[in-house]
């Protein structure tokens, strides 16, 4: 059966969704803001290794169903050979706002009973937080959120679609997270907040990862080349 179409049939059904949004890795599309002095290959190569380094968290995580929400839509055959064992299919909308909202609104209109979402910049996210994550939601909350040093969040769990938690913030801006919660307050949503971790988004982002005891094996390597250990 083919990964892409395989989320919900059969008898696990009632797994929740681990889901991914990520990137197809192109040259200046990718980890820009590490550029310089970076070179934009090595940016290229730098997400890469975080994809793969992700890749395999998502495998440790038990009883979920893992999957992959990539763009741009001709990205497909990259993620299948990236990990051809877990499901994926294109991100769609305008902006990231409409393609959160329309990944979670499909994903609870195919049967999913808990959804939560990460994104591609946390290589070291620790599976605990996101297992924290899910037993939350099993629990009684409405909404998980992990906050992110930026000020916007690096993991976001439902358990029943609200597309107005996306649609109504401005994404990557540094009010994100409280925005977010301003919403969920006016819901009346029982709201559980994660310990804290953080994007890689900086260089001082980059040295922070690179001092990070986590052993990455996809990232360390390009690491220590990048800070000439």
């Amino acid at each position: 059966m083919n990964p892409s179409h395989a989320l919900f049939n059969g008898s696990r059904h009632d797994l929740p969704v681990l889901v991914m949004m990520a990137r197809r890795p192109e040259v200046g599309r990718v980890k820009t803001r590490l550029c310089p002095p970076l070179t934009p290959e090595q940016a290229v190569m730098l997400y890469t290794a975080f994809l793969h380094d992700l890749v395999e968290l998502l495998r440790r995580i038990p009883a979920v169903h893992p999957l992959i929400a990539y763009t741009p839509d001709t990205a497909g055959d990259y993620f299948a050979a990236l990990a051809p064992d877990i499901a994926r299919r294109p991100q769609r909308g305008i902006d990231l706002s409409a393609r959160l909202a329309t990944i979670t609104t499909d994903l609870f209109d195919e049967g999913a009973p808990a959804i939560v979402i990460i994104g591609s910049d946390s290589p070291t996210l620790p599976g605990a937080y996101i297992e924290e994550a899910f037993a939350a939601l099993t629990n009684g909350a409405d909404l998980v959120l992990g906050p992110a040093d930026d000020g916007g969040y690096y993991l976001v769990g439902l358990r029943r679609p609200i597309p107005t938690l996306f649609t109504n913030v401005v994404m990557s801006t540094p009010t994100v997270l409280h925005d977010t919660l301003v919403i969920a307050r006016q819901l009346g949503l029982r709201t559980t907040l994660l310990a804290p971790w953080y994007d890689v988004d900086t260089f001082a982002d980059l040295k922070r990862l690179y001092a990070d005891p986590e052993p990455l094996p996809h990232t360390r390597p390009l690491l220590n080349l990048i800070f000439g250990k």
